[in-house]
C-alpha cells in the first residue's frame, strides 16, 4: 500500500507540472515601436545592442519597478531586467519568458503572480505570443542543472573581489558595456563579448541565433565582490534544448568567458 501510495504522489507531481517556454515569439516590430510599446506598459528601457556584433539580431534590454525590487535581494540581481530579440532576418520578435527567466534567477524566491503579471504585460502591449518549444517542467526551473555533477544557479564564480570594482569595470569595458541596473544590493551590468571566442563563436556553434536574447551576459557586482553565473548554468539554461553534440561544441566557451570578464575587473 505504501508504495502504490508514493507512486501516485509522484505521478500527480508528474501531472501537475507543467511545460514553460524559455522563450516568447510575438509579431515583429522595427526597434523604435519596441521601445514605445515597452514604456507604454511601464517598463523602463535599460539598453541596446547588435548581439554576435550583427544589425539583424538587435536586443532590447528593459526592466520595472517590480523587476528591480525583487531582483535587490541578495545574490538574485541577474533577475533585475528582461530581454527581447528584434530578429530581423526571420521578422519576429524573440522574448525571454520572464515566467522562465524570473523563476531561475529568484530561485526560491520566484513569485509565480509577477511573471505572469510581467508577460500578461508583454501580450498587452505586442499582442499574441507563441511559446518557444525549448522548455522545462515549471518544477525543474530553479533546480536545474544540465547533468549531473555540473553548475547550478548557486555555483557563481567569483572573478573580482575589491574595492571599486564598478569604476574598474567601466573603465575597462567602456562601448561594451551594455546596460547598467543600479539595484538596493547590488550592480548589474550586461557586456557584449566582441571576440573571436565571444559570442560570434558560441553562439552560431549552439544555432541559437533565433532566441539571442538571452545575452548580452552579465556580471553582478555585490558586497565588493563581482560575479558571474557560471557558462555551464548560463548557456545551458538559456538553451534547455541543447543536446551533448551541442554541448561539446562550446566546451572552451565557459573558460572564455570567465577569463573575459574577470579582465574587465582588474587593473
Amino acid at each position: 500500500m505504501k508504495k502504490l501510495l508514493l507512486a501516485l504522489v509522484f505521478l500527480s507531481a508528474h501531472v501537475l507540472a507543467s511545460d514553460v517556454s524559455s522563450y516568447l515569439s510575438g509579431e515583429y516590430k522595427a526597434s523604435a515601436e519596441v521601445k514605445k510599446n515597452l514604456t507604454t506598459q511601464g517598463f523602463e528601457v535599460v539598453g541596446e545592442y547588435d548581439s554576435m556584433g550583427e544589425s539583424a539580431y538587435h536586443v532590447i534590454v528593459f526592466t520595472s519597478e517590480a523587476m528591480k525590487k525583487v531582483a535587490s535581494a541578495e545574490t538574485r540581481g541577474f533577475a533585475g531586467v528582461q530581454k527581447v530579440l528584434i530578429d530581423e532576418s526571420a521578422k519576429t520578435l524573440v522574448f525571454t519568458n520572464p515566467e522562465y527567466f524570473l523563476h531561475a534567477y529568484l530561485q526560491k524566491d520566484y513569485d509565480e503572480a509577477l511573471g505572469k503579471k510581467i508577460s500578461k504585460s508583454l501580450r498587452t502591449a505586442f499582442g499574441k505570443m507563441t511559446g518557444s518549444q525549448c522548455s522545462l517542467d515549471d518544477d525543474d526551473i530553479a533546480k536545474y542543472h544540465y547533468m549531473f555533477g555540473l553548475p547550478r544557479y548557486d555555483d557563481m564564480q567569483e572573478i573580482a573581489e575589491g574595492e571599486n570594482l564598478e569604476k574598474i569595470l567601466e573603465a575597462n569595458a567602456k562601448e561594451s558595456i551594455v546596460f547598467k541596473l543600479q539595484l538596493e544590493n547590488s550592480t548589474v551590468y550586461g557586456i557584449s563579448m566582441n571576440t573571436a571566442e565571444g559570442e560570434k563563436s558560441f553562439v552560431p556553434a549552439i544555432k541559437a541565433q533565433d532566441h539571442a536574447s538571452f545575452l548580452p551576459y552579465m556580471i553582478m557586482i555585490e558586497d565588493n565582490k563581482a560575479m558571474i553565473l557560471h557558462g555551464k548554468y548560463a548557456l545551458s539554461i538559456a538553451n534547455p534544448s541543447l543536446s551533448m553534440g551541442q554541448f561539446m561544441k562550446i566546451s572552451s566557451a565557459p573558460g572564455d568567458i570567465k577569463d573575459y570578464m574577470a579582465a574587465l575587473v582588474t587593473k
